[in-house]
């Protein structure tokens, strides 16, 4: 299958991803390494944002089913989210790129605060906005965040880099038969409860005719080779 080309993109990294072989925390090495996978992807003229999840320090489902408040835990998860994003920002700056982070929750001390008209024109003049804090709001996850900004960035497709190269029928990693697939729908990925991003983030995504590319982001180069058309990954769109 040919392989749209993109001109901007939002790509969407769990928390977990930074944590690289630890167990908790910000891995400063993955960082860099994701950092570079961004430049090389930045060189072939992409405009790219992005939105990182939170997990790899703080997870409000988490939370709130060992006693928290739902509320207060999301909020607590928002933070975890701004704290990877300065990662990102660090780690993307060494390697030469101008980032800028913009946080839902207001903190100018550390970063911008989310205007749309602001990181549009940052990704004009050739800038990585990382999206932090999420909607805002508890209750909604970064995956609905990501589908979110990447509408309203007018982005071309929203690439989710995770542990795997792409959607299976079932969990690859317990499943040794399980079965990728090259393309799905999205009112496939909704009837079948595939395990994608949750449902409001894929239905935003349908909504606003914007594909979803599922791929291992742990791979060295895979976001370049995705990006070309030549590397493994799930493309969710509309009209399959």
């Amino acid at each position: 299958m040919t392989k749209p080309r993109f001109n901007r993109i939002l790509l969407k990294l769990s928390g977990e991803v930074l944590m690289g072989q630890g167990q908790f925390g910000i891995d400063p090495a993955t960082c860099e390494r994701v950092a570079g996978e961004v430049l090389a992807a930045k060189q072939t003229g992409l405009e790219i944002c992005m939105v990182v999840g939170g997990g790899n320090i703080f997870r409000g489902l988490a939370g709130a089913a060992q006693g928290f408040d739902r509320a207060s835990a999301d909020y607590m998860g928002m933070l975890a989210t701004v704290m990877n994003a300065l990662a990102m920002q660090n780690a993307l700056e060494k390697a030469g790129v101008e980032t800028r982070v913009q946080s839902a929750i207001p903190m100018a001390s550390v970063c911008e605060p989310y205007i749309r008209r602001r990181a549009e024109r940052h990704m004009e003049k050739n800038r990585v906005v990382i999206f932090a804090a999420g909607t805002g709001l508890p209750f909604f996850t970064t995956d609905t965040t990501a589908a979110l900004r990447a509408a309203e960035m007018g982005c071309d497709a929203l690439f989710k880099g995770t542990s795997v190269d792409g959607v299976y029928d079932a969990d690859p990693k317990k499943v040794p038969t399980a079965k990728r697939y090259d393309t799905l729908s999205f009112n496939r990925v909704l009837a079948d409860d595939l395990k994608v991003m949750d449902a409001s983030a894929v239905a935003l995504c349908r909504d606003n005719n914007i594909p979803i590319v599922v791929f291992n982001i742990r791979g060295e180069g895979n976001l370049s080779a995705v990006l070309r058309g030549e590397g493994t990954s799930t493309i969710v769109q509309n009209n399959v």
